[in-house]
Parts: C-alpha cells; structure tokens; sequence
C-alpha cells in the first residue's frame, strides 16, 4: 500500500508540470517536502492540495516543516478554512506559521480574525516581526476593519520601536502608507525621510497624501526626488492634478511628459486625464485622447466609457457623449447616469427623462442616488411637476432610497419653478428632517422669480439661520427680490445688515480659453 501512494506522489512530482523526479524507493519526509514547495514556486499551487491526502493515507505524520509548507499551499490556493486546520493542528505554532495565516486572512478580507491571530502571538512565547507589523498595519487601512480599529499607526509604530525590530522597506512602506491613509502626512514624511533608499511605492503614497491635502509643492517635491519612477507614481500626480481646475492643464503636461519617456498610459492614467479635461472644457484635447485610447484595448472599459460621457456631457457636446454611450459594449449606473445628467444640463430634459425612463423599463441596472437627482433636475426644467414627483416617491417605495437633502432641494425647486410656491413651502414643512441651506435657497430663488417677497423674506431668515455667513447669495438673493418688487428701503436695509456682518459677495467670473489655456475672467475686466 506504501509503495502505491509513492507511486502517486511521483505522478504529481512528474517534469511535465516542471518538478523534478523524486528518486526515493519510498515516501520520504523530504520526498513530500520538496513536492509541496515545487507547487508552493509554481503558477497553480492548488493543484498540490493533492498530495495532502496521500500523505495522510500513507500514515506519515507531517512534521512542523511539512506542515508549514502545506499551510503556505493552501493560504496561496485561497483555502483558508484549509490553512486554519493545518494551523491549529500544528504541535508547535511557530512565528512564521502565524505570520502566513495573519497574511493569508488580511489578504482576503478577514481582518478580524487578523487581528485575533496577532493577540494570541502576542500571549504566546513568540513575538511579532516586522512582517507581522506590516500585516497587522495593511489589515488596519484595508477598509475591512470596521469603524473601530483595535490598532492604529501611531501605536503599531510605538510597539516597533519598542521590540527593537529591524525596519525594512516592506514594514517602511506600510507604515508611510497607514499614516498617509489616517491623513498624518506628517508623519508619514518622518518616515519616509528615514528610509536609506525611498522606493516608488513610498513615493506615491506620499504624493497621493500631500495631494489630498492641497499640498502640491510638496508633492511635487517627493515627485523630483523620486529617482526611478514608474507609471503609478505618475498616475499619482496626474490624478492629484486633475481635481482643481486651476491645475488641471499640470495634469496634462504630465501626461505628455510620461509618454516622452516611453511610459505607458493605465486605465487610471486616461480616467484622470480626462477628468482633467472636463475640469478645463478642453474637448479638443479630450478628443486626441479618445484618439489614442480607440487604438487600445482600453476603448471598451465601461470605466473609459462613462469618463467620456461626462467629459463631452461637461463641454456641451451631447452629441458627441450620446455617441459614446450608444457604442458602449456594457454600461453601468455611472454611463446612464452621466448621459442622463449631461442631457439635463444641457437644456435637453426631454432627452434625459426619456433615457431615464428606459433605464428604468429595461432593469438591468438599478438607479442610484445621483440617477435619481439628475432626472429630478430634468423635471424641474421641464416643468413636469407631476412626472417629478412620481419619480420622488419611486425612490423609496420601489428602490428602499430614502431621499436625500439634495433630493428636497430639487423637488423645492421642481415646484418653485411650476409657481406652486405654496405648496413648496408646505412640502418643506412636512419635511421629516430638518432643511438645510440648500433647501431654503431652492424656496428662495422660487420666490425671487414669481416676485413672492413675503415669503422670500421666510426662505431668507430660515436661510440666514441655517448658513449664517456662509452663503452671501442669501443676502444678494432677497435683496434682488426686494429690488424688483420696488421696496427700495428694505434693500437699503439689507445691505447695511451686510457690512454690519461683514458680508461681502464674490466678484462674479467665468472661464474663457486663450492661447495661454484656460483662464478665469472677472467682471470688470477688460481682455
């Protein structure tokens, strides 16, 4: 019977799956031992879940090395019930043991289990290595370990520092990452400059950092100084850069410059770059890019697709975004939603009920909160009260969405518009939470356009209670109303109320393209 499982370890050690022959005369400990690394090396280590059995059957008890790599098999298989039953049966649980278990769970999403593995290595006789500080740090900012973390970076660090473990680039770059992630650049960068040799994965975590804080001279700093770079820590700046609009045209430049240099642009890389686009309304610039991408792969993506959309739908192409979204093989909430959003504010809410209407019909994809604002927008320029409220009320009895502030704030708006002002106000009324500014500003508006100034100045007190001094609009809004209803002395009033409160109102601009790019031009001012 021995020889038979021999001669069935030697079927799964044959060179046609790149293994070398095990010359043994029967089923030796180092036999299996080097079987299961040669699986644990190679493409599909689940295939090795074989030998197990047949170890079991030939009544050889796995030593802890044995074990050990059976372990690493099955954590590298994704069989992580497996791996634990190896683990608990070990005779003796070992750091490295813990470490690949803790591994194994972090990866896959368990991090609770994670972490209950580190609090017991901690009772045991053995303690934790900068790899388990790494894991337990990648376990912390996953975004499986629930609200309330058991470990932060701060404290990890302290309990490095303390077990006198040595550093390496590894444990370096987890600990940047975790403080970059918590939003303690600071830190991050007193870790960062300690490091001997700052590798590219530090250096985007610290760029993708500083850039979420607005700090881009630093970012561009730790950029310069990166002395190898790759195409992340370039999709790092890109992506940091096509937020603003008044950087937006750096996030172009780094996208030429990467190219220069024989980088290859990412999914990510073109999502940014056209993101950038629409920030600037440089359409020309986005129809070079759509260019490019149409010579790829990436054309396809629905996550290119819907960048498009929103890009054409953003420079007032709706022809051109309608092209975009009718040639998309897929397409999820995120194409439909921005076609439907970039007919409404286009002026075209017949096209975009429509659309929305056959989203709706055709099932495939649920509408989601934005879905449902841009299609409430469509009804508010349209003037179709009735179909606006229908689709209000479908948000909670047919998709469980309860409405959100912007939600009432466009119905407000659905009927100031329609001159149901009345009934505007008693929806706010019967509102089950309290409104916010956006609301009040919504009934507002209503009441300046019907010349209503009784119940402006209602909307406007709410207002003035609710924002303070954070929406000057409110002021100049019931000031214009007053004005076109004649009332000179209120005006006067209010505007006195202003600069006692220290209330002024931003010059109004708009963006206009020169040669330059594009640039912000004030009123008042000449070309």
């Amino acid at each position: 019977m021995r020889h038979g499982i021999l001669s069935k370890i030697r079927v799964l050690d044959q060179p046609n799956t790149n293994f070398p022959l095990t010359e043994v005369s029967s089923v030796t400990e180092f036999s299996v031992a080097s079987a299961l690394q040669n699986y644990i090396n190679s493409d599909h280590p689940s295939h090795g879940r074989k030998i197990h059995p047949l170890i079991l059957k030939a009544g050889i008890k796995p030593n802890v090395n044995i074990s050990i790599k059976l372990l690493i098999m099955y954590v590298k298989s994704s069989c992580l019930s497996d791996a634990r039953q190896v683990f608990d049966e070990l005779p003796r649980r070992t750091l490295s043991a813990y470490n690949y278990m803790i591994s194994g769970y972090t990866k896959h999403g368990f991090v609770d289990k994670s972490f209950d593995l580190v609090r017991e290595l901690c009772l045991s006789n053995e303690k934790p290595d900068g790899y388990t500080f790494s894991m337990i740090l990648k376990g912390s900012t996953s975004g499986n370990a629930g609200s309330r973390l058991p470990f932060t970076g701060r404290e990890v660090h302290a309990q490095i520092l303390k077990s006198n473990v040595e550093g390496d680039d590894v444990l370096y770059t987890a600990l940047v990452d975790s403080y970059v992630k918590s939003g303690r650049v600071e830190y991050a960068r007193r870790v960062f400059d300690l490091m001997l040799d700052q590798n590219v994965i530090c250096s985007t975590s610290m760029i993708t950092g500083y850039m979420n804080q607005g700090r881009l001279e630093d970012a561009e700093d730790v950029f310069h100084k990166t002395v190898e770079k790759d195409v992340v820590v370039y999709n790092a700046m890109i992506e940091g850069y096509s937020k603003s609009v008044e950087t937006a045209k750096k996030a172009i430049h780094i996208f030429i410059d990467m190219q220069s240099l024989n980088f290859r642009p990412t999914i990510s890389t073109f999502a940014s770059i056209i993101g950038a686009c629409s920030l600037l309304s440089a359409f020309e610039i986005g129809q070079q890019i759509q260019g490019q991408l149409m010579k790829t792969e990436l054309f396809t993506d629905i996550k290119i697709g819907s960048a498009l959309i929103d890009m054409y739908s953003k420079c007032g192409r709706t022809d051109d975004a309608r092209s975009i979204f009718d040639s998309m093989p897929r397409k999820n909430v995120y194409s439909w939603t921005s076609m439907i959003d970039g007919y409404g504010k286009n002026g075209c809410p017949n096209e975009s009920l429509e659309l929305f209407d056959r989203m709706i019909s055709e099932r495939h994809t649920k509408p989601n909160y934005v879905t449902f604002l841009g299609a409430l927008s469509a009804c508010a320029h349209a003037g179709l009260v009735a179909k606006g409220r229908k689709i209000f009320e479908c948000m909670d009895r047919v998709y469980s969405m309860k409405p959100r502030m912007e939600h009432y704030a466009c119905m407000v708006d659905l009927l100031g518009r329609a001159g149901s002002l009345n009934q505007a106000l008693q929806f706010v009324m019967q509102m089950s939470e309290r409104p916010n500014s956006d609301v009040w500003a919504a009934l507002l508006s209503s009441c300046r356009l019907h010349g209503d100034v009784e119940l402006a100045k209602i909307a406007a007190n709410e207002l003035f209670k609710v924002s303070g001094e954070s929406r000057p609009g409110a002021y100049v809004a019931l000031s214009n109303a007053l004005a076109d209803a004649g009332k000179w002395d209120s005006v006067s009033q209010l505007r006195e109320l202003m600069k006692a409160r220290g209330i002024s109102k931003g010059t109004g601009f708009t963006w206009i393209g020169t040669d330059a790019g594009l640039e912000a031009f004030h009123v008042g001012q000449s070309l």
